[in-house]
Protein backbone atom coordinates (compact mmCIF):
# COMPACT_ATOMS: atom_id res chain seq x y z
CA UNK A 1 0.00 0.00 0.00
CA UNK A 2 1.39 3.71 -1.04
CA UNK A 3 1.40 5.65 1.90
CA UNK A 4 2.55 8.85 0.20
CA UNK A 5 -0.44 11.10 -0.79
CA UNK A 6 0.40 12.85 -4.22
CA UNK A 7 -1.19 16.02 -5.76
CA UNK A 8 -1.26 17.06 -9.12
CA UNK A 9 1.87 19.20 -9.04
CA UNK A 10 3.86 15.55 -8.21
CA UNK A 11 3.59 14.47 -11.79
CA UNK A 12 4.38 17.52 -13.44
CA UNK A 13 8.28 18.55 -14.56
CA UNK A 14 10.44 21.85 -14.72
CA UNK A 15 10.43 21.15 -18.64
CA UNK A 16 8.91 23.89 -20.81
CA UNK A 17 5.80 22.70 -21.91
CA UNK A 18 6.36 23.49 -25.55
CA UNK A 19 3.38 22.77 -27.11
CA UNK A 20 1.62 25.24 -29.90
CA UNK A 21 -0.84 27.34 -27.49
CA UNK A 22 -4.61 25.65 -27.59
CA UNK A 23 -3.18 22.43 -28.35
CA UNK A 24 -5.46 19.72 -27.32
CA UNK A 25 -2.23 17.85 -25.48
CA UNK A 26 -2.48 20.29 -23.02
CA UNK A 27 -5.90 19.32 -21.74
CA UNK A 28 -4.73 15.08 -21.68
CA UNK A 29 -1.26 16.13 -20.36
CA UNK A 30 -3.48 18.05 -17.48
CA UNK A 31 -5.89 15.14 -17.03
CA UNK A 32 -3.22 12.39 -17.05
CA UNK A 33 -1.39 14.43 -14.36
CA UNK A 34 -4.72 14.72 -12.41
CA UNK A 35 -5.32 10.92 -12.19
CA UNK A 36 -2.19 9.44 -11.56
CA UNK A 37 -1.97 10.77 -8.04
CA UNK A 38 -5.54 9.01 -7.32
CA UNK A 39 -4.31 6.02 -8.52
CA UNK A 40 -2.41 5.33 -4.84
CA UNK A 41 0.26 3.80 -6.77
CA UNK A 42 4.28 4.87 -5.59
CA UNK A 43 5.45 7.91 -8.39
CA UNK A 44 8.71 5.28 -8.93
CA UNK A 45 6.60 2.95 -10.43
CA UNK A 46 5.15 4.89 -13.37
CA UNK A 47 7.01 4.75 -16.65
CA UNK A 48 5.99 6.97 -20.12
CA UNK A 49 7.20 5.51 -23.26
CA UNK A 50 6.46 7.25 -26.32
CA UNK A 51 7.71 7.56 -29.64
CA UNK A 52 7.90 10.17 -32.35
CA UNK A 53 5.35 13.12 -32.59
CA UNK A 54 3.87 16.00 -30.90
CA UNK A 55 2.12 13.55 -28.65
CA UNK A 56 5.58 12.31 -28.03
CA UNK A 57 6.67 14.88 -25.64
CA UNK A 58 4.69 13.25 -22.93
CA UNK A 59 7.42 11.67 -21.29
CA UNK A 60 9.33 15.00 -20.87
CA UNK A 61 6.50 16.54 -19.17
CA UNK A 62 5.89 13.82 -16.81
CA UNK A 63 7.83 13.59 -13.66
CA UNK A 64 8.03 9.63 -13.48
CA UNK A 65 10.24 7.04 -15.59
CA UNK A 66 10.09 7.88 -19.50
CA UNK A 67 11.49 7.06 -22.51
CA UNK A 68 11.10 8.92 -25.54
CA UNK A 69 11.71 6.21 -27.91
CA UNK A 70 11.88 6.27 -31.96
CA UNK A 71 8.77 6.48 -34.57
CA UNK A 72 6.55 4.07 -34.51
CA UNK A 73 8.35 1.94 -32.03
CA UNK A 74 6.80 2.99 -28.51
CA UNK A 75 4.66 -0.37 -27.92
CA UNK A 76 8.07 -2.18 -28.65
CA UNK A 77 10.02 -0.31 -26.42
CA UNK A 78 7.14 -0.34 -23.83
CA UNK A 79 6.90 -4.39 -24.06
CA UNK A 80 10.46 -5.18 -23.27
CA UNK A 81 10.09 -2.23 -20.51
CA UNK A 82 7.10 -4.88 -18.87
CA UNK A 83 8.88 -7.37 -19.75
CA UNK A 84 11.98 -6.79 -17.37
CA UNK A 85 10.19 -5.51 -14.74
CA UNK A 86 6.33 -6.80 -14.93
CA UNK A 87 5.23 -4.61 -11.55
CA UNK A 88 5.64 -1.11 -13.55
CA UNK A 89 2.63 0.49 -14.73
CA UNK A 90 4.16 1.18 -18.37
CA UNK A 91 2.04 3.73 -20.26
CA UNK A 92 2.47 4.70 -23.72
CA UNK A 93 1.79 8.23 -25.84
CA UNK A 94 1.39 8.27 -29.19
CA UNK A 95 -0.38 9.35 -32.14
CA UNK A 96 -2.99 8.82 -35.02
CA UNK A 97 0.28 8.47 -37.47
CA UNK A 98 3.08 6.84 -34.88
CA UNK A 99 0.76 4.52 -33.62
CA UNK A 100 -0.93 3.71 -37.20
CA UNK A 101 0.95 4.30 -39.45
CA UNK A 102 5.10 3.72 -39.11
CA UNK A 103 3.96 1.70 -35.84
CA UNK A 104 0.65 -0.24 -36.72
CA UNK A 105 2.59 -3.91 -36.64
CA UNK A 106 3.94 -2.70 -33.25
CA UNK A 107 0.70 -1.63 -31.85
CA UNK A 108 -1.42 -4.56 -33.44
CA UNK A 109 1.36 -7.57 -31.61
CA UNK A 110 0.62 -5.80 -28.56
CA UNK A 111 -2.72 -5.85 -27.85
CA UNK A 112 -2.85 -9.55 -29.42
CA UNK A 113 -0.17 -10.48 -26.85
CA UNK A 114 -2.34 -8.62 -24.21
CA UNK A 115 0.74 -7.00 -22.74
CA UNK A 116 -0.26 -4.84 -19.63
CA UNK A 117 0.52 -1.38 -21.39
CA UNK A 118 -1.86 1.76 -21.50
CA UNK A 119 -2.13 2.81 -24.99
CA UNK A 120 -3.49 6.93 -25.27
CA UNK A 121 -3.64 7.34 -28.73
CA UNK A 122 -4.12 11.19 -29.28
CA UNK A 123 -6.17 11.51 -32.89
CA UNK A 124 -6.07 14.46 -34.34
CA UNK A 125 -6.38 13.16 -37.75
CA UNK A 126 -3.20 14.80 -39.63
CA UNK A 127 0.83 14.92 -38.71
CA UNK A 128 1.10 17.94 -36.69
CA UNK A 129 5.40 17.65 -35.92
CA UNK A 130 6.17 17.71 -39.55
CA UNK A 131 3.51 20.54 -40.22
CA UNK A 132 0.68 19.15 -41.92
CA UNK A 133 0.47 16.17 -43.52
CA UNK A 134 -2.57 14.04 -43.72
CA UNK A 135 -2.19 10.80 -41.49
CA UNK A 136 -3.76 7.20 -41.22
CA UNK A 137 -7.28 8.75 -40.01
CA UNK A 138 -7.69 11.68 -42.04
CA UNK A 139 -11.51 11.30 -43.63
CA UNK A 140 -11.38 11.08 -47.72
CA UNK A 141 -10.90 13.96 -49.24
CA UNK A 142 -8.79 15.63 -47.12
CA UNK A 143 -6.60 18.61 -48.76
CA UNK A 144 -3.29 18.75 -46.69
CA UNK A 145 0.78 19.61 -47.59
CA UNK A 146 0.59 15.65 -48.94
CA UNK A 147 -2.34 15.46 -50.45
CA UNK A 148 -3.24 18.95 -52.22
CA UNK A 149 -6.09 17.83 -54.26
CA UNK A 150 -7.75 15.57 -51.57
CA UNK A 151 -6.91 12.24 -49.84
CA UNK A 152 -7.73 8.99 -51.41
CA UNK A 153 -7.30 7.15 -48.70
CA UNK A 154 -10.00 5.25 -46.65
CA UNK A 155 -9.20 6.11 -43.09
CA UNK A 156 -8.41 3.72 -40.26
CA UNK A 157 -10.45 3.75 -37.60
CA UNK A 158 -8.52 2.93 -34.26
CA UNK A 159 -11.19 1.59 -32.09
CA UNK A 160 -12.13 -0.87 -35.05
CA UNK A 161 -8.14 -1.82 -35.31
CA UNK A 162 -7.76 -2.54 -31.71
CA UNK A 163 -10.94 -4.80 -31.46
CA UNK A 164 -9.57 -6.46 -34.60
CA UNK A 165 -6.25 -7.27 -32.61
CA UNK A 166 -8.68 -8.53 -29.67
CA UNK A 167 -7.91 -5.80 -27.35
CA UNK A 168 -9.36 -6.60 -23.95
CA UNK A 169 -10.16 -2.52 -22.99
CA UNK A 170 -11.00 -0.55 -25.74
CA UNK A 171 -12.60 3.14 -25.09
CA UNK A 172 -12.29 6.43 -26.21
CA UNK A 173 -12.40 10.44 -24.52
CA UNK A 174 -12.17 13.77 -25.83
CA UNK A 175 -9.77 16.24 -25.13
CA UNK A 176 -11.97 19.19 -24.16
CA UNK A 177 -14.40 16.92 -21.96
CA UNK A 178 -12.39 16.77 -18.67
CA UNK A 179 -14.60 14.99 -16.34
CA UNK A 180 -15.46 12.64 -19.00
CA UNK A 181 -11.83 11.76 -19.74
CA UNK A 182 -10.48 11.40 -16.38
CA UNK A 183 -13.27 8.90 -15.80
CA UNK A 184 -11.88 6.54 -18.87
CA UNK A 185 -8.44 7.04 -18.14
CA UNK A 186 -9.37 5.36 -14.21
CA UNK A 187 -11.18 2.88 -16.16
CA UNK A 188 -8.30 2.15 -18.42
CA UNK A 189 -5.29 2.26 -15.64
CA UNK A 190 -7.69 -0.70 -13.26
CA UNK A 191 -7.35 -2.94 -16.67
CA UNK A 192 -4.67 -5.44 -16.40
CA UNK A 193 -3.65 -6.60 -19.51
CA UNK A 194 -3.57 -4.26 -22.75
CA UNK A 195 -6.01 -0.98 -22.60
CA UNK A 196 -6.28 1.12 -25.64
CA UNK A 197 -7.39 4.24 -25.35
CA UNK A 198 -8.23 7.04 -28.54
CA UNK A 199 -8.35 10.57 -27.43
CA UNK A 200 -10.17 12.87 -30.15
CA UNK A 201 -7.92 15.63 -29.81
CA UNK A 202 -7.58 18.87 -31.85
CA UNK A 203 -4.17 20.37 -33.50
CA UNK A 204 -5.16 24.17 -33.99
CA UNK A 205 -2.64 24.75 -36.30
CA UNK A 206 -2.98 22.17 -38.97
CA UNK A 207 -6.04 20.68 -38.53
CA UNK A 208 -8.21 23.01 -36.47
CA UNK A 209 -11.67 22.10 -35.78
CA UNK A 210 -11.09 18.37 -36.77
CA UNK A 211 -13.68 16.90 -34.45
CA UNK A 212 -16.16 20.31 -33.77
CA UNK A 213 -18.70 18.91 -35.83
CA UNK A 214 -19.15 16.09 -32.73
CA UNK A 215 -17.62 17.47 -29.80
CA UNK A 216 -18.82 21.53 -29.57
CA UNK A 217 -21.18 21.93 -26.47
CA UNK A 218 -23.99 23.07 -28.82
CA UNK A 219 -24.09 19.53 -31.07
CA UNK A 220 -22.56 17.24 -28.63
CA UNK A 221 -25.90 15.89 -27.06
CA UNK A 222 -26.81 15.29 -31.07
CA UNK A 223 -23.55 14.00 -32.12
CA UNK A 224 -22.08 11.81 -29.01
CA UNK A 225 -23.11 8.73 -27.52
CA UNK A 226 -21.95 8.21 -23.98
CA UNK A 227 -21.61 4.24 -22.62
CA UNK A 228 -22.71 3.43 -19.51
CA UNK A 229 -22.69 -0.56 -18.85
CA UNK A 230 -26.36 -1.76 -18.44
CA UNK A 231 -27.87 0.79 -19.66
CA UNK A 232 -30.13 1.29 -22.85
CA UNK A 233 -28.17 3.71 -25.83
CA UNK A 234 -29.81 6.70 -25.44
CA UNK A 235 -28.71 10.35 -26.25
CA UNK A 236 -29.69 13.24 -27.86
CA UNK A 237 -30.75 16.75 -26.05
CA UNK A 238 -33.93 15.55 -25.10
CA UNK A 239 -32.94 12.05 -24.66
CA UNK A 240 -35.24 10.95 -27.57
CA UNK A 241 -33.16 9.18 -29.63
CA UNK A 242 -31.28 5.85 -29.25
CA UNK A 243 -29.91 2.54 -30.91
CA UNK A 244 -31.42 -0.34 -31.75
CA UNK A 245 -30.23 -4.02 -33.43
CA UNK A 246 -32.15 -4.69 -36.46
CA UNK A 247 -31.15 -8.02 -37.89
CA UNK A 248 -26.88 -7.48 -37.75
CA UNK A 249 -27.05 -4.05 -38.01
CA UNK A 250 -27.48 -1.01 -36.05
CA UNK A 251 -30.35 1.67 -36.49
CA UNK A 252 -31.24 4.98 -34.99
CA UNK A 253 -34.84 5.26 -33.62
CA UNK A 254 -36.44 7.66 -32.30
CA UNK A 255 -38.34 7.33 -29.03
CA UNK A 256 -41.93 7.22 -28.60
CA UNK A 257 -44.96 6.76 -31.06
CA UNK A 258 -44.70 2.76 -29.83
CA UNK A 259 -41.01 2.53 -29.82
CA UNK A 260 -39.19 2.56 -25.88
CA UNK A 261 -36.26 2.04 -24.22
CA UNK A 262 -37.33 -1.13 -23.39
CA UNK A 263 -36.61 -1.53 -27.64
CA UNK A 264 -33.13 -0.71 -27.22
CA UNK A 265 -29.38 -2.08 -27.09
CA UNK A 266 -28.19 -2.21 -23.03
CA UNK A 267 -24.80 -1.40 -23.48
CA UNK A 268 -22.83 -4.15 -22.30
CA UNK A 269 -18.74 -3.92 -22.58
CA UNK A 270 -17.97 -7.27 -20.99
CA UNK A 271 -19.56 -9.20 -23.60
CA UNK A 272 -16.80 -11.68 -24.57
CA UNK A 273 -17.67 -11.36 -28.52
CA UNK A 274 -16.18 -8.48 -29.90
CA UNK A 275 -18.47 -8.25 -32.29
CA UNK A 276 -20.91 -6.09 -29.99
CA UNK A 277 -17.91 -3.31 -29.54
CA UNK A 278 -16.93 -3.83 -33.22
CA UNK A 279 -20.57 -2.37 -34.25
CA UNK A 280 -20.35 0.59 -31.74
CA UNK A 281 -16.44 1.02 -33.19
CA UNK A 282 -18.31 1.79 -36.70
CA UNK A 283 -21.13 4.05 -35.90
CA UNK A 284 -19.59 7.11 -36.68
CA UNK A 285 -18.82 5.55 -40.28
CA UNK A 286 -22.77 6.08 -40.85
CA UNK A 287 -24.82 9.56 -41.84
CA UNK A 288 -26.97 10.18 -39.04
CA UNK A 289 -25.34 7.71 -36.56
CA UNK A 290 -23.53 9.57 -33.00
CA UNK A 291 -20.10 8.46 -32.19
CA UNK A 292 -19.82 6.53 -28.94
CA UNK A 293 -17.29 7.52 -26.01
CA UNK A 294 -16.59 5.83 -23.12
CA UNK A 295 -15.77 2.12 -22.61
CA UNK A 296 -16.64 0.10 -25.62
CA UNK A 297 -15.13 -3.08 -24.23
CA UNK A 298 -13.71 -4.18 -20.86
CA UNK A 299 -12.95 -8.16 -20.61
CA UNK A 300 -10.09 -9.55 -18.66
CA UNK A 301 -10.54 -13.46 -20.05
CA UNK A 302 -6.89 -13.31 -21.45
CA UNK A 303 -3.63 -13.64 -19.68
CA UNK A 304 -1.05 -11.10 -19.83
CA UNK A 305 2.01 -11.61 -21.75
CA UNK A 306 4.35 -10.93 -19.96
CA UNK A 307 2.68 -13.86 -16.84
CA UNK A 308 3.25 -15.87 -19.65
CA UNK A 309 6.84 -15.37 -20.15
CA UNK A 310 7.90 -15.34 -16.72
CA UNK A 311 5.96 -18.89 -15.87
CA UNK A 312 7.30 -20.21 -19.25
CA UNK A 313 10.86 -18.76 -18.20
CA UNK A 314 10.14 -20.45 -14.34
CA UNK A 315 9.36 -23.57 -15.76
CA UNK A 316 12.39 -23.72 -17.96
CA UNK A 317 14.66 -22.88 -14.92
CA UNK A 318 13.32 -25.70 -12.91
CA UNK A 319 13.87 -27.86 -15.58
CA UNK A 320 17.47 -26.95 -16.58
CA UNK A 321 18.69 -24.68 -13.72
CA UNK A 322 19.65 -20.90 -14.29
CA UNK A 323 21.29 -19.73 -17.71
CA UNK A 324 24.71 -19.50 -18.00
CA UNK A 325 25.71 -16.39 -20.20
CA UNK A 326 29.87 -17.09 -20.78
CA UNK A 327 28.91 -20.60 -21.28
CA UNK A 328 26.04 -20.15 -24.01
CA UNK A 329 28.20 -17.70 -25.73
CA UNK A 330 31.23 -19.97 -25.47
CA UNK A 331 29.49 -23.19 -26.76
CA UNK A 332 29.15 -24.63 -30.29
CA UNK A 333 31.92 -23.31 -32.62
CA UNK A 334 34.04 -20.37 -31.49
CA UNK A 335 36.76 -18.15 -33.13
CA UNK A 336 39.42 -16.54 -30.85
CA UNK A 337 40.08 -12.94 -32.45
CA UNK A 338 44.04 -12.30 -31.85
Amino acid sequence: MNATVYTRKDFQTDQEVRWCPGCGDYAILAAVQSVFPELGIPKEKFVVVSGIGCSSRFPYYMNTYGFHSIHGRAPAVATGIKLANPELEVWVATGDGDGLSIGGNHTIHMLRRNVGLKVLLFNNRIYGLTKGQYSPTSEVGKKAKSTPYGSVDRPFHPLSVALGAEAGFVARGVDVMQPHLKGVLKRAAAHRGSAFLEILQNCNIFNDGAWETIVEKEVRDDRLLALEHGKPLVFGKNRDKGIRLNGLALEVVTLGGGVTEADLLVHDEKNPNPAYAFLLSRMETEPGFPTPIGVLRAVDDAPRYEDLVANQIAQVQAKKGAGDLAGLLHEGDVWEVK
